[in-house]
Parts: C-alpha cells; sequence; structure tokens
C-alpha cells in the first residue's frame, strides 16, 4: 500500500483530521480474547462517528504480540469496518520492534486491508541515521503515522532533526504526537515545517494531557523569511478510546470556530476538564500504571466490556484510581456519552 492508493475518502477524512480510537482489547475472565465484546467495542467507534481505528497499538496492550493475538485483533477491526458501517474509515494498525518484526507486521497489516502503520520507536536504541533507516525500510510496505509515544510508558525523546528527517519521507502520512511535553511537541511541528512538509503530513494529537489546546492552537513557525502556520487537525488518542461520540462532537465544535473570532475562555476550561479526566483515565497520580485497565473501566461502567481485565494479570486500577474515575464522572456529567451508548448497546452487541 502506498498513499496514493490509499481509498479516497479515509484520505480524505485523515487530512481534513477527527477522531482516531486507539482500540481497546475486550478480555473474558480468563483474559482470552472476547470476540463479542471486541466487535461491540469496534461497532461503537464506528457509530459514534470516529474517522478511523488505530489497532495493535499501546491501548490495545503489546502485549498481544507475546500471546499470538495480533493477526486476530487486527482482522476482527477490519472485518467489522467493512461490514457496519457503508463509508471506507482510515484503518492504522500499530507495528513495533526492529526492522525485520516491523516489516513483518506492516506486511500483515497490508494483507488485511489496513492503509497505514502508526510506527512506535519504542525500545530502539539506534541513531537518529538508523532511526531513518530503520522508519524507510517498513515504508516501503506501508504509508507511515510517526509516533512520539512519551518516555514515560516507553518512549524515548527524539529530537527536532529527527523529526525533520522523518517529515521528508515520501512514505508519511501523518504524525502522532504523544510525548506528553509541550517543548517536545514543538520539536515535531519545527520538523514538519522545516521539512517543507505541512501540506502532505497531517498532525494528529496523542498529547492526552493537552488534548483541546493542541486542536485550538495555531502554530505559527518561521521558514525562509515566512510564516507558516501548522494546524493539528485531530487526535489519535487511548483517551478517546472512551466518550468517543463526545470527542467526535468537540473536533466538529473545533473545526467550526470562526478564526477571526476572539478564542472564548470556556475553550481553556474546557480543555483543563478534558486533562483532569484524563489524570482520572490514566492514573497519573501513580505514574500511568492504570492507564489501560482505568479506559477498561469507563468501558465497563457503560457496559461495553465486561470487566477490566489485562492481558498482564498484574495490571490493573492504581492506588485511588477508581475514586478519581467516580469524581471526574461526577464532575462533568455532560463530558461523557453513556446515554448514546444506552441506546445503542443491545445492538451492538448482537451476534
Amino acid at each position: 500500500m502506498r498513499i496514493e492508493n490509499i481509498p479516497p475518502d479515509p484520505l480524505k477524512g485523515f487530512r481534513q483530521g477527527g477522531v482516531i480510537p486507539a482500540h481497546p482489547l475486550a478480555l473474558d475472565a480468563n483474559r482470552k480474547l472476547d470476540v463479542r465484546r471486541q466487535r461491540t467495542l469496534t461497532r461503537y467507534y464506528l457509530d459514534a462517528g470516529a474517522i478511523g481505528l488505530a489497532v495493535g497499538v499501546h491501548t490495545t496492550q503489546f502485549e498481544i504480540r507475546q500471546h499470538d493475538l495480533l493477526r486476530p485483533v487486527l482482522q476482527l477491526a477490519a472485518e467489522e469496518a467493512a461490514s457496519w458501517v457503508s463509508d471506507q474509515r482510515l484503518l492504522v494498525a500499530g507495528v513495533v520492534g526492529p526492522t525485520a518484526q516491523a516489516v513483518a507486521e506492516a506486511q500483515l497489516a497490508d494483507e488485511l486491508g489496513y492503509h497505514a502503520v502508526l510506527l512506535s520507536l519504542a525500545g530502539h536504541e539506534y541513531n537518529i541515521d538508523a532511526l531513518i533507516e530503520h522508519c524507510r525500510a517498513v515504508g516501503e510496505v506501508m504509508p507511515l503515522i510517526g509516533f512520539y509515544l512519551q518516555p514515560a510508558v516507553g518512549g524515548r525523546v527524539l529530537p527536532q532533526e529527527f523529526w525533520r528527517r522523518f517529515a521528508e519521507l515520501d512514505s508519511v502520512l501523518g504524525i502522532k504526537i504523544a510525548p506528553f511535553n509541550r517543548y517536545h511537541t514543538l520539536d515535531v511541528v519545527r520538523g514538519v515545517v522545516e521539512a517543507g512538509a505541512e501540506d502532505r503530513v497531517s498532525l494528529y494529537t496523542g498529547n492526552d494531557d493537552h488534548i483541546v489546546a493542541d486542536l485550538l492552537t495555531p502554530f505559527k513557525m518561521k521558514r525562509n523569511g515566512r510564516i507558516i502556520t501548522v494546524r493539528i487537525v485531530g487526535g489519535l488518542l487511548g483517551h478517546w478510546s472512551v466518550w468517543t461520540q463526545k470527542a467526535v462532537e468537540l473536533v466538529s465544535n473545533v473545526k467550526a470556530l470562526d478564526a477571526d473570532k476572539p478564542l472564548d475562555s470556556d475553550w481553556l476550561s474546557m480543555d483543563a476538564a478534558t486533562t483532569d479526566c484524563n489524570a482520572a483515565f490514566f492514573d497519573a497520580a501513580n505514574g500511568f500504571e492504570g492507564v489501560i485497565a482505568g479506559l477498561h473501566e469507563v468501558l465497563r461502567r457503560q457496559g461495553l466490556l465486561e470487566g477490566i481485565w489485562c492481558l498482564d494479570e498484574n495490571e490493573t486500577l492504581g492506588p485511588g484510581q477508581m475514586q478519581e474515575i467516580d469524581r471526574v464522572y461526577s464532575n462533568y456529567p455532560d463530558m461523557n456519552d453513556d446515554k448514546f451508548i444506552a441506546a445503542n448497546l443491545e445492538r451492538w452487541l448482537a451476534e
């Protein structure tokens, strides 16, 4: 698959920007894949208005590879996306590991009908030259979405030079900016502008601690004496694996803003409220130990999952995290999409 071979509708949707949830993994009480619930989650995201799905990524649990679940999980999402809705959505597969492994996973994604891969560089100790060659090799198989993963959950610091050279690759479709760090976020934007790639490399926020402000900010960078304005057009987020319909509504409202009018301060309040919710879901108080279990807990409350089980039996909610989720549910009742889910859950659960 090359960028020019991506079908027009999902490509246009990605370029214009929107919501791409990072797809969780549904397990039963024996920590085995719950196929019915896995399909239910996919149906929820599609009906909520997501422009795409990211599967096999951090929120799906990287450990699926050790449990021989990568293929079945990718295949389930692709099948459901093809059969549940009439329009095409962008399918993104997470790929990890050394070059041989990453290339093989990209080939699997291509075989299963995915349109792009989210390329994690976690764990790589390569220098910049070697990293770029690694990306180039994977990009020969599938279009790339770069992934700046925060160091707290296994990522590494990647300088502006890397992002400039990455953006120069013709296989790059976009970049998920997720270092949870404003300085590092600016490194990515600067790299894309210096590469002259702002019109072909779409930027998505993965900064779950700064979602709304990322979407609102016009980043202004100077190149050759001229001001270049760059926007983050959407989000590819673990946070948006919950309360997804409200996330779609949020992005739509941001797009509808009049750029010539002053920004209402309520948007800054929304940014703070979203970050507050994320702190609870991601277990920020405990160094993100309960990040996946926290998302599962929200989905469990809504009836989409039966439990919060993870592949690692030691991975669960952090101390006080349940109370924090209770708190944000109470404090921000208009931010959840429980009513939307309740109205559709029976249909999504149907075989």
